[in-house]
């Protein structure tokens, strides 16, 4: 199975409670009306994408019904098209420096993933040819640490990790020593899970970067905040809040499958402008994979690619 048809596969639920509603909408009628555009607006939420990508496409569809009618107007591809021009605003590849190494700080609320992401990404980091360490920061959790050891020692990545209850700083510092004496071009840390409303935390994390950039000016170079996708709104609060204290650089997008809040994705770009730079579909190390806009737009509204 290609990554496209696990995507899609990853996001049935979502498409078909979505595509069900819309193909109810626009079939009863040959126009557009006042209520037929407030039940679409409402389907559209009720995916998770969110009041302004929701009135975008309303919009647009909107504008499309009344210039070329309902036979030149299709609701799939109007909101395709619209998902797919959001979500590719600020769009980039996992950065790289032209040298040395490049810390990524992988961050989020408890139980999203982050350390089996943290392990799928260096596993896609070596498939392209760089060298990989990985950082066991998430110290207040002894399972965490040896999960992680335990994916490095299946991909054959190292794994720089400190004593049970380590301070996470200190940790995040040897790594930063150890990437660079190794000439990895990367090095993935993994942070404690912590929820977004708990200050002490926070700013615990935002100590754990300050260490980074004493070591490595400018590190951490990407703090992606690692989502779960069945999260709904939710996400979205995590999001700004996690935003206030790192700068984030990315989204990584988990967990998927079983879920029909998958919209929340679009909601999160639309309205805080953090791209979705990886999306997780399964278990497996290639399983999780750069994130395409317009792959997902097709997928989402059921389109054929």
């Amino acid at each position: 199975m290609g990554f496209l048809d696990k995507l899609k596969s990853a996001i049935s639920r979502t498409t078909s409670v979505l595509a069900h509603e819309i193909q109810r909408i626009v079939t009863r009628s040959p126009r557009l009306t006042g209520t037929s555009l407030e039940e679409l607006e409402a389907a559209l939420l009720g995916a998770d994408l969110g009041l302004p990508m929701a009135r975008q496409i309303v919009s647009a569809a909107k504008q499309a019904y009344e210039t070329q009618g309902r036979t030149g107007a299709d609701v799939f591809e109007i909101a395709a098209r619209e998902v797919e021009k959001a979500m590719s605003v600020g769009a980039a590849p996992l950065a790289l420096r032209p040298e040395g190494v490049t810390v990524v700080s992988l961050v989020g609320v408890n139980g999203t993933g982050k350390t089996t992401t943290c392990a799928k990404l260096a596993h896609l980091a070596r498939g392209q040819g760089h060298g990989a360490v990985l950082a066991a920061c998430d110290t207040f959790r002894a399972a965490a640490v040896e999960q992680l050891k335990l994916w490095g020692q299946r991909l054959d990545v190292p794994v720089v990790a400190g004593q049970p209850n380590a301070d996470p700083a200190a940790v995040a510092h040897d790594a930063i020593g150890a990437a660079m004496a190794r000439g990895a071009r990367y090095l993935f840390v993994d942070t404690a899970g912590r929820l977004h409303t708990k200050h002490n935390l926070m700013q615990e994390l935002a100590k754990v970067h300050r260490v980074m950039d004493k070591k490595l000016p400018g590190a951490p170079h990407e703090v992606l905040l690692v989502l779960d996708g069945s999260s709904g709104q939710n996400a979205v609060n995590q999001a700004r809040e996690f935003n206030k204290i790192c700068r984030l650089t990315g989204l990584v997008v988990t967990k998927l499958d079983g879920t029909s809040k998958g919209g929340v994705v679009v909601a999160i770009q639309r309205e805080l402008g953090i791209p979705v730079k990886f999306i997780g579909v399964g278990e497996q190390p290639d399983d999780l994979q750069p994130f395409v806009a317009r792959e997902f737009a097709e997928a989402l509204f059921e389109l054929k690619g």
